[in-house]
């Protein structure tokens, strides 16, 4: 009882937010609007093209025996065979040069597609990114846009065949019609149950996909983990060499296996394909030799009719395969369509835009603030009032885990509170446009991105309109002058290996200093650094901190860190513990109060000298 409570709930999730109608008028929509008209003009077409091909083809040995029959002229049996074979070489052609010109549309709309996945990614509301349920979506739209085979691509074969199969459906049911209508009653019922019985077989393998996709799962991450470069040292210096080739023998083993009972499956729905038609060619047969013998119909008429029998089976089957094909890719473009209309949380181009204030500063408050992640059932930060005031350099200390990252998230607006507000200048941030806001602040995160790219666009964050005398001027401030004068080409150096083969790579500490002129070169009025010093020693680290003091002058400043005396520079540090802020004042002040601050910092400072007498 469980598992089928479980499978009914597994279809029941499976159902599309939106349905087949939806999902090729997204598709028509994304190729009418991005240039693309041919690959819907073209498309109708091509289902015309094969419909003609198939009739046709259909017509010619009927209209060939219907010459000979009433004794035509060899003129009239030339002139029937060579109009036919014109018919046909045309639309073989036609058929032809519409494969050639409908691909690269329909790539191009695929890559639209791609684009507009990556740029609801890019621009997203923060807190979606970190969202589970759109995480997952997010995870089953991307595969439907790898390849020409994948859905955002595939559909318009699917869509091209439907239109076909159903033309021809109806030209051949009405073919039948004129003939009986119990044989067409007939045709269409042994079609449709064939096409279910071998359907509802041939659907193992989708049903059981999981399965299937457990063993791909385990497959791709041998493979993946065995060739990246991070592992090698690890595959050589403990030997695993010899677990990772058995790990993958015994999961091609499991797929082979499952394959094998797949394929078990599927014989039964081939042999019942071919009870049926057996059992529908010989009633057909037996009732259209009769009507031969009875006079009814001629030696053409026989052959047209017979030849539709099976003709109209396979638009049958076809209509029918094509609906079922057509589901199955709206299942994953429908997580396509969730993941472009996914909600936002933020106000973008419909929120107000942000205040330039008459002497260069901005004074950022927390009122009242409360937040709490939503996969958490405690909160992060309590109750949080803190004033950042325009030109102030202020410390965030404290423990890890103690929230000062999620306090940074709150100040740069990459999170909302969960009670009370974010104000700057005394307005609510959740009025302005959150892209406008994002432009108060240059940052520095714990984890620091490379792009795929020059030095200097790494720098400047673009690939255009560089300043290059200003990314010289930063890089100098931040200590890597003689880093690129040591790089064959300079600011144009490649980073990022995963992309450039002959990129450098950057230690901890070159990356941590590219970033300080990165965030430099924004120019931006708030600058935030997130402990992005942390592959850093306690001097390197102190030197840095004093960069940043030195080239901020007149900005408002966000420190944090989890070494106090790197911070003592600051105007103000504030002590973060318990979800509250503990304890707030110079480094000085906090060091007489005799409280938690001066207990962390004897602790550090003590650790410090004990390894400068063990060095």
């Amino acid at each position: 009882m469980t598992n089928t409570k479980d499978k009914t709930k597994d279809k029941i999730k499976e159902k599309p937010k939106y349905g087949i109608l939806s999902c090729v008028w997204f598709m028509i929509k994304c190729a009418w609007t991005n240039g693309e008209k041919k690959v819907v003009i073209l498309g109708l077409l091509f289902s015309l093209v094969v419909t003609g091909q198939s009739v046709a083809g259909l017509y010619i040995s009927p209209s060939i025996i219907a010459v000979l029959e009433r004794n035509g002229t060899v003129s009239e049996l030339l002139m029937t065979i060579i109009g036919f074979t014109l018919i046909l070489v045309f639309l073989a052609m036609a058929r032809q040069y519409i494969d050639s010109n409908i691909l690269y549309g329909r790539i191009t709309t695929r890559s639209e597609i791609i684009n507009l996945i990556n740029t609801k990614c890019a621009e997203t509301s923060y807190p979606n990114l970190g969202n589970e349920k759109f995480q997952t979506i997010l995870n089953k739209a991307l595969p439907t846009t790898y390849s020409n085979s994948s859905a955002c691509e595939a559909i318009w074969k699917t869509i091209c065949s439907f239109l076909s199969n159903l033309l021809g459906l109806i030209i051949y049911a009405a073919i039948l019609s004129t003939a009986n209508v119990w044989i067409l009653l007939l045709v269409t019922v042994t079609a449709l149950v064939g096409y279910f019985i071998t359907n509802k077989l041939n659907s193992y393998g989708y049903n059981h996909r999981e399965e299937e996709a457990k063993i791909d799962e385990t497959l791709s991450y041998v493979r993946k983990t065995a060739s990246e470069t991070s592992f090698a040292k690890d595959v050589r210096i403990f030997g695993i060499k010899s677990w990772f080739t058995e790990l993958y023998d015994k999961q091609c083993l499991l797929l082979e296996a499952f394959h094998r009972k797949c394929e078990n499956v599927y014989i039964w729905g081939r042999v019942a394909d071919l009870v049926l038609s057996f059992l529908r060619n010989a009633v057909a047969y037996a009732y259209f030799i009769a009507l031969v013998l009875d006079g009814s119909i001629d030696v053409s008429m026989f052959i047209l009719y017979f030849s539709t029998v099976g003709g109209f089976t396979d638009w049958v089957t076809g209509v029918l395969g094509d609906l079922t094909t057509m589901h199955r890719q709206c299942l994953e473009l429908s997580n396509v369509l969730e993941v472009i209309n996914y909600p936002e949380q933020f106000k973008f181009e419909d929120g107000s835009d942000v205040p330039v204030p008459a002497d260069g500063g901005y004074e950022i408050v927390l009122d009242h603030v409360w937040f709490k992640y939503p996969s958490s059932d405690s909160y992060t930060l309590e109750d949080i009032n803190l004033t950042l005031h325009a030109g102030e350099k202020l410390a965030v200390v404290g423990l890890n885990g103690a929230g000062k990252t999620t306090l940074v998230k709150l100040i740069t607006g990459m999170e909302d509170p969960t009670e009370g507000r974010v104000l700057l200048n005394g307005v609510d941030i959740r009025e302005f446009n959150r892209r406008e806001y994002y432009k108060v602040f240059s940052a520095v995160f714990q984890n620091c991105v490379l792009w795929a790219g020059s030095v200097a666009e790494n720098v400047a964050q673009t690939d255009h309109d560089i300043d290059y005398d200003k990314v010289n001027s930063y890089i100098e401030k931040a200590g890597l002058t003689e880093m690129v004068k040591g790089f064959k080409d300079g600011l144009e150096e490649k980073l990022n290996r995963e992309v450039y083969e002959d990129a450098v790579n950057l230690s901890g500490g070159q990356t941590q200093r590219l970033m300080l002129a990165r965030a430099l070169y924004k120019d931006a009025p708030v600058i935030v650094l997130d402990e992005p010093t942390a592959a850093l020693d306690p001097i390197a680290e102190a030197d840095l901190y004093n960069k940043y003091n030195d080239m901020t002058v007149g900005r408002s400043s966000v420190y944090i860190s989890h070494r106090l005396a790197s911070t003592r520079f600051c105007d103000r540090i504030i002590l973060i513990g318990d979800h509250k802020i503990l304890e707030e004042g110079t480094h000085e002040q906090l060091l007489k109060q005799g409280g938690k601050y001066a207990e962390l910092f004897e602790v550090q400072s003590k650790y410090y000298r004990e390894g400068d007498i063990n060095e």
